[in-house]
C-alpha cells in the first residue's frame, strides 16, 4: 500500500502535540550512546587541533604540492550537506510542495549544523587560528584590510552569510513549536521555552507577521542554494590547475551539494522515524520523494563526470586531458572509481519503487551516496594538486592521522548538535502538521451526543 501522510496522519492537535514534544529532554539509552560516541569523536578532533596549534601545520601533513588535503574535502563536503535543508524548507515552501511538511524541520537543523561545521575549517586552515579575525573587515590601527582576491574569504563572507539567513529562517520557523512546548511545561523549563517563544499566543496578527517574515526570509535562503555552493566551486575553478579550470564547476557543485544533502536527510531521519514512532508524520511518501530527488541529481551529476572528460578530451589540451586520464587510471584510481559506483550505481535502484520504499535499501544507499560525495571531492582536490604541469612536483598524498582526527571530530561535532536538537526543539513542525488535521468542530461532540 502507498504510504502518505493522508494515510497516516493523526486524528486530532492534542495527538500531534503529544507525538511530537513526549521525546523532548527524555533521553532514552540508545540516544545516550549515540551521544557519548559523538562527543567522544568530537573531542578527540579538538585533541588534535590542539596538537595543530602546538607543533605547527607540517603536523598535519601541510607539504607542497598537497596543502589542507582533508581540510578542503571535508570543508565544502558539509557545505553540501547543508543545502538540503535550504531547498526543502525554503524552494518548497515557495511551490507549495506538501511532503516537505514532515522532514523540513529536521532538515533546516542539519542546515545549521552543517554550516556550523563548515564554518570551522577556515579557522582550521590557519596556521595561527586566534587571528582569525582578520577574516572580517572592520577599522583597525594596523590599517589592515582583507583580501578580497583570495578565495579563502570568498568562503568566509559566503558561509557566514548563509549561516546567518539560515539560522534566522530556522528560528522564525521554530516559534510557534516553541510556544506549544512552553504550554506543555512547567517550572524553569516552561520559563526557558517562553523566552524562546517571543510572546507567542498564536492570534491572528501574530500569525499575519509570521507568515510574511517566513515567506521573506523563504524567498531570500532560495538563491543561496545557488549562489554559497557556486562561490565555494569558483575556489577551484578561478584557478589554472588543470581539472579545476571549468565553467561547469557551479552548476556541477549545487547538484552534487543537494544529492548529498537530500542523502544525508535520508540517513539521519529515518532511524529518528522509527526511534520515536513517528511513522504518521514522516513515512515511506517523504523518503520516496527524498529518494527521486537524489536520483535527479545523481542523473545531474553523472551527465557532469562524462562532460568533463568529453570537455578534458576534446580541448586537445595535453595537460587537462592528462589529469583526466591519470584520474581513472593512476595512483588515486581507487578513488575515482568509489566515485562513480556511489554517485552514479548506487543510487539506480532506487528507480525500482520496492527499493526506495523499502527502509534498509534507502539507509544503505544513502550512506553510499556520503561516502561517494566525500570521495569525488577528494577526487578533485588532490588528483588535480598531485599532477600538476611540473611533473618534478607529482606526488602521492598520504592523510596524516592529525588529519583524520579532525575530520573524525567535524562529524563528532555535527553528531555532537543534532543529537542535542533532537532532545531541545520539535524536530517536525507542528504548525504545519496540523495543518493537514481536520480542524475541531465547535458543538460536535454534542451534536454527536444527541
Amino acid at each position: 500500500m502507498h504510504e502518505s501522510i493522508d494515510a497516516n496522519r493523526p486524528d486530532s492537535y492534542a495527538a500531534a502535540n503529544r507525538d511530537i514534544i513526549r521525546v523532548l529532554l527524555k533521553p532514552n539509552l540508545g540516544w545516550a550512546v549515540l551521544f557519548i560516541i559523538a562527543t567522544s569523536m568530537m573531542l578527540y578532533g579538538f585533541w588534535c587541533e590542539f596538537q595543530q596549534l602546538t607543533w605547527g601545520l607540517g603536523i598535519a601533513g601541510y607539504n607542497p604540492p598537497i596543502m589542507w588535503g582533508v581540510y578542503i574535502v571535508t570543508f565544502v563536503f558539509w557545505v553540501g550537506i547543508g543545502h538540503a535543508g535550504t531547498l526543502i524548507s525554503a524552494i518548497l515552501f515557495l511551490v507549495r510542495s506538501r511532503w516537505r511538511t514532515g522532514v523540513y524541520r529536521a532538515s533546516e537543523g542539519m542546515t545549521v549544523f552543517a554550516v556550523m561545521t563548515a564554518l570551522l575549517f577556515p579557522v582550521l586552515h590557519l596556521g595561527r587560528a586566534w587571528q582569525v579575525y582578520w577574516f572580517f573587515p572592520y577599522p583597525n590601527q594596523r590599517y589592515l584590510w582583507v583580501n578580497f582576491k583570495s578565495p579563502l574569504m570568498w568562503d568566509v563572507f559566503a558561509i557566514s552569510t548563509y549561516f546567518t539567513v539560515s539560522a534566522v529562517f530556522f528560528f522564525i520557523g521554530l516559534v510557534p513549536d516553541l510556544a506549544v512546548v512552553r504550554d506543555h511545561s512547567t517550572g524553569l523549563v516552561k520559563k526557558i521555552y517562553a523566552v524562546l517563544a517571543l510572546g507567542w499566543h498564536g492570534t491572528d496578527r501574530q500569525w499575519y507577521h509570521y507568515m510574511g517574515a517566513y515567506g521573506f526570509f523563504a524567498a531570500l535562503a532560495a538563491p543561496l542554494v545557488l549562489s554559497v555552493h557556486s562561490v565555494v566551486s569558483w575556489d577551484f575553478a578561478m584557478a589554472v590547475t588543470a581539472g579545476w579550470h571549468s565553467t561547469i564547476f557551479p552548476p556541477y557543485f549545487v547538484a552534487g551539494a543537494i544529492f548529498s544533502g537530500c542523502a544525508m536527510v535520508i540517513t539521519l531521519l529515518l532511524p529518528m522515524t522509527y526511534a520515536f514512532k513517528w511513522h504518521a508524520y514522516v513515512n515511506m511518501w517523504h523518503f520516496e520523494h527524498l529518494a527521486k530527488m537524489c536520483l535527479l541529481t545523481s542523473g545531474i551529476l553523472t551527465y557532469a563526470y562524462g562532460v568533463e572528460y568529453f570537455i578534458g578530451w576534446y580541448s586537445q589540451n595535453a595537460y587537462e586531458w592528462g589529469i583526466f586520464s591519470w584520474r581513472a587510471t593512476g595512483e588515486y584510481a581507487w578513488a575515482f572509481w568509489i566515485m562513480v559506483f556511489c554517485n552514479c550505481v548506487a543510487p539506480l535502484p532506487w528507480y525500482f519503487r520496492k527499493v526506495r520504499t523499502n527502509p534498509w535499501a534507502l539507509f544503505i544507499i544513502s550512506i553510499f551516496v556520503n561516502i561517494g560525495m566525500w570521495f569525488e571531492r577528494f577526487n578533485i582536490v588532490i588528483s588535480s594538486l598531485a599532477h600538476q604541469f611540473d611533473p618534478a612536483t607529482h606526488a602521492y598524498y598520504r592523510i596524516s592521522p592529525i588529519e583524520y582526527g579532525i575530520m573524525i571530530g567535524s562529524f563528532g561535532w555535527f553528531g555532537f548538535w543534532f543529537l542535542l536538537f533532537l532532545q531541545t526543539l520539535p524536530a517536525i513542525a507542528i504548525a504545519e502538521i496540523k495543518e493537514m488535521i481536520a480542524p475541531p468542530v465547535r458543538g460536535a461532540a454534542h451534536v454527536e451526543a444527541k
